[in-house]
């Protein structure tokens, strides 16, 4: 999967042990799913999932991860990933974008992502035949970017991935859960935490100002295939600037989260937290009270590969000091 800062990988046994440990679960909402690491991992294990982002990019992971079955795209998806690679390079917007203006990727790499992706476009597919596609691009994409993880910069000098040739692989699509076939949504949080229903949510929301579509707004471009106006050395989506989230504001974040946890339809929720977040331990545990018994999990776990690497600016020019390498992450279980 893709390099994500968020993403639950340390984590994830002790999600999954918490979840499939719930007595009769056989379904659970993923109401922040990024990169679907987390609804990837409960499908493996059986249950339904339900999994909702915002963001178009996380959408379709989730479309490939979650509600593509295997036996579903199994026969067609490989031999198009095959064809896919014989397709000849297209150096256009895409490749002046990210390859010349922003430095995300060698330009040879970023023509040949500008013609794979434009082919996918016209195949007419069904959704999630093209979901796997589209991931599977975004991830050779991932493999030779020059990034520290994040899009919000690229490297000042190439990264030495980056010299390396786009390669597609399949992704690890899953067979059909035993408890159901999983769906992918792209609502706001408060909307699916109203209308989605389970016998368990897990919800992992942004805890702080940075923003996932900032972040990652290369995906959001190439899953949306929409030549979008851009601006500053990072070219940025100009969408960034508008599609503004309550999690990602100091004054709303907390009320965003009491609402969610007010009305999921769910008989346990299990909420994912960091200490780096806005809203303090003592102040979600009250939130959580109200729903229920409160159970508290902490783990210890290492800082994004970027906070080892230190702080650039969109210049690529180091700017600050490295700070903490490790934080604590909480797992709240409101039963």
């Amino acid at each position: 999967m893709i390099k994500y800062l968020g993403s639950k990988r340390l984590l994830l046994p002790a999600i999954v042990e918490t979840i499939t440990a719930i007595a009769d679960a056989r379904s659970v909402i993923d109401l922040f799913s990024g990169t679907s690491r987390v609804g990837h991992a409960l499908k493996r294990e059986g249950l339904r999932v339900l999994a909702n982002d915002h963001n178009a990019y996380a959408a379709t992971l989730a479309r490939c991860y979650v509600e593509a079955d295997l036996e579903d795209v199994a026969s067609e998806a490989p031999r198009l990933i095959e064809e896919l690679m014989r397709t000849r390079p297209k150096d256009g917007w895409f490749t002046d974008a990210f390859a010349r203006r922003a430095r995300y990727f060698q330009p040879k790499n970023a023509a040949r992502i500008e013609a794979i992706r434009e082919r996918i476009a016209s195949m007419a597919l069904a959704p999630s035949l093209e979901a796997v596609l589209i991931v599977s691009l975004m991830e050779a994409a991932d493999r030779v970017d020059s990034t520290t993880g994040v899009q919000m910069a690229y490297l000042k000098t190439w990264a030495k991935r980056a010299s390396n040739d786009l390669a597609m692989r399949m992704p690890d699509v899953l067979p059909r859960a035993r408890h159901g076939k999983g769906e992918a949504h792209a609502l706001d949080a408060r909307i699916a935490a109203r209308t989605l229903r389970a016998d368990v949510a897990y919800v992992d929301p942004p805890y702080n100002q940075h923003s996932y579509l900032g972040n990652y707004h290369v995906w959001e471009t190439l899953v949306r295939w929409d030549a979008p106006e851009t601006y500053g050395v990072a070219n940025k989506r100009v969408d960034v600037k508008e599609r503004k989230s309550a999690f990602n504001r100091k004054n709303e974040i907390g009320p965003a989260i009491a609402e969610i946890l007010d009305t999921l339809d769910v008989r346990v929720v299990v909420l994912s937290y960091s200490d780096e977040g806005y809203v303090s331990r003592d102040e979600i545990e009250a939130m959580c009270a109200r729903r229920g018994r409160v159970r508290v999990l902490a783990r210890d776990y290492p800082r994004y590969v970027g906070a080892k690497i230190g702080i650039y600016n969109p210049k690529g020019e180091k700017v600050g000091k490295i700070g903490k390498l490790r934080n604590v992450e909480h797992l709240f279980v409101i039963e």
